[in-house]
């Protein structure tokens, strides 16, 4: 008899989907209500009629248009290097024999245990040494690349494609990169997409380095900045500020709902070849 899920489960999965869904909704909440509302105590828990209201005295206050398509340029860009590379180096590493191969990845992965926090300094000077700061290129160039890509794809193309099919398209004479293109792409697209929505996912969210980067350059994160220092002195208009935030979330949300099917499609496949 096949074994069911029990109680315990479903209580524990239940407790996880609301626990993550609870900032979202609670952003919401505060960014329908008035700036008085939303400082009230004790809070108001269910939702406003003044989001749309609390919207438009955002792109009254910012040039929020601007800043989402900055950032949407930067994190496609990002999304589409850290894909073209990361596959690139994770089938040399799993499937060509080359001297220090190991050595090369047991680094890679070192390189993973390494706060992100520690590279802001020197990724400052370095950007300034450049004159890059200020610019879309300072904040997109630190995430062209990242270990966390090159481990997910070699892990997924080792299993992804047989050798001997490598093999035999040698035989034919497909030269590396050929049977890289022919070979190896077609079998790794599900976790090529999979890498592209996490790296995505993770420069659009990503909130320190943009404002340490960016001073007059829009993306979302400069604009949310401003939208919090919006009447400096008083009361912070948190209704404001997370109305902003809700409007900056909605491109994240359609874009897992577009790809939602092919994400979970490329999950089991990874888990099942696992």
């Amino acid at each position: 008899m096949r074994n069911r899920p029990g109680f315990v489960v479903y209580g524990l999965l239940g407790a996880f989907v609301l626990g993550s869904a609870l900032p979202l909704y609670w952003s919401f909440v505060i960014g329908s209500h008035t700036k008085g509302d939303a400082n009230d105590f004790p809070p108001p828990l269910l939702p406003g009629g003044h989001f749309l209201e609390n919207a438009r005295r955002v792109l009254d206050t910012v040039d929020f248009w601007q800043a989402m398509l900055n950032s949407l340029l930067v994190s496609t860009a990002c999304g589409v290097a850290v894909v073209f590379f990361s596959t690139l180096a994770g089938y040399a590493f799993a499937k060509l024999s080359f001297r220090g191969s190991n050595a090369l990845m047991g680094f890679v992965v070192m390189t993973m245990a390494v706060p992100t926090q520690l590279a802001i300094v020197p990724l400052f000077i370095l950007m300034r040494d450049y004159r890059l700061l200020d610019t879309l290129a300072a904040v997109a160039l630190p995430t062209l690349v990242t270990a966390f890509g090159v481990f997910f794809m070699r892990q997924y193309l080792v299993d992804a494609v047989p050798t001997e099919l490598i093999e035999a398209a040698r035989m034919d004479g497909c030269t590396m990169l050929r049977t890289f293109w022919t070979v190896a792409v077609p079998a790794a697209r599900p976790a090529m997409a999979i890498l592209f929505l996490f790296t995505f996912m993770q420069v659009w969210t990503d909130y320190m380095w943009p404002l340490v980067a960016l001073q007059k350059t829009e993306t979302l994160q400069i604009a949310l900045d401003r939208l919090a220092l919006t009447g400096q002195g008083q009361t912070t208009d948190y209704a404001l500020v997370l109305a902003g935030a809700g409007m900056a979330t909605l491109p994240l949300l359609l874009l897992f709902v577009l790809a939602g099917r092919q994400l979970v499609t490329g999950i089991m496949q990874g888990a099942v070849k696992g």
